[in-house]
């Protein structure tokens, strides 16, 4: 293994990483063109590329984003940076931060509260829940955007990394000049983007939340919920085989269905909880 990664090109893990890869950028660029035609577009067609980049923001945050998280594209440090900062500046946050409560959501896995009444995970959909029941899932699915504390997130990254840490400010500045810029170019294009981004970001708290309603927080191997809808799974890397994820988060997002293969038996018998709509449509279920 160690010698066919020494003889990969460019790409850490495997060559399919190009695939996520060309899909961050198709996104920046996609942004980037949004900004550039609002000025020569009719409204309703402005209304339909705002309502692509919502979907495209969880798309982003559970597939790109995600897998890069937890294998790195590339070989060399200074590409997957320079990818980290483009990330930030299409989704408009930090990549670096978002990495560091991702790693607490895989330390909690979705983890009922202890006795003090909180979660490792603060992501869990318990952690505002009543009586170890989760939380009603639109109040989830609309309140976790503004449940994120920066300097908390900043103090955990710099006690391993201060560089690593500082890095993630830089990312945050840049976006914040970014932002600005923006507003100075065409305002109301700024404006008009505002609640398409926050519409994104509840997507994605509603995506995370079917991820694990109806999941087993006490079982390793059911600590998540899958979907193997196949054209979820084509166009988000994989991202429904979610118990799988959980149950080996460093398997390769292009090997979820060997993963599910091989131990199909035991989630059986584990009861994983498997839902047939993506996870955004897991209402329907009910």
């Amino acid at each position: 293994m160690a010698n066919e990664k020494s003889k990969r090109l460019i790409f850490a893990h495997s060559y399919w990483d190009i695939l996520p890869a060309l899909a961050g950028v198709a996104h920046f660029c996609y942004l980037i063109t949004m900004f550039v035609l609002f000025p020569s577009l009719p409204w309703w067609a402005n209304i339909i590329l705002g309502l692509i980049y919502a979907v495209s923001i969880s798309w982003n945050i559970n597939s790109v984003a995600h897998f890069f998280i937890h294998n790195v594209y590339f070989k060399s440090r200074f590409l997957n940076r320079t990818f980290s900062f483009m990330q930030s500046l299409t989704m408009v946050f930090s990549q670096t931060f978002y990495d560091n409560v991702h790693r607490r959501h895989h330390t909690g896995n979705s983890d009922l509260p202890d006795e003090k009444g909180d979660t490792v995970d603060w992501l869990s959909i318990y952690r505002y829940g009543k009586n170890g029941q989760p939380e009603n899932v639109w109040a989830y699915t609309f309140k976790s955007f503004f449940r994120d504390d920066p300097a908390v997130i900043f103090k955990e990254i710099r006690r391993r990394s201060p560089s690593l840490a500082w890095f993630g400010v830089f990312e945050i500045i840049c976006v914040i000049a970014m932002v600005i810029v923006g507003f100075i170019l065409n305002w109301k294009f700024m404006l008009f983007m505002i609640p398409f981004y926050y519409l994104g970001n509840c997507l994605s708290s509603l995506n995370g939340f079917y991820e694990h309603y109806g999941s087993n927080p006490n079982v390793p191997i059911a600590w998540g919920v899958s979907s193997y809808n196949w054209l979820y799974n084509v166009t988000w890397f994989n991202n429904g085989y979610h118990a799988e994820h959980h149950y080996r988060p460093k398997h390769h997002w292009s090997k979820m269905r060997e993963l599910h293969d091989q131990i199909a038996a035991q989630q059986k018998a584990a009861g994983v909880h498997v839902i047939k709509w993506p996870h955004a449509l897991g209402f329907l279920e009910h």
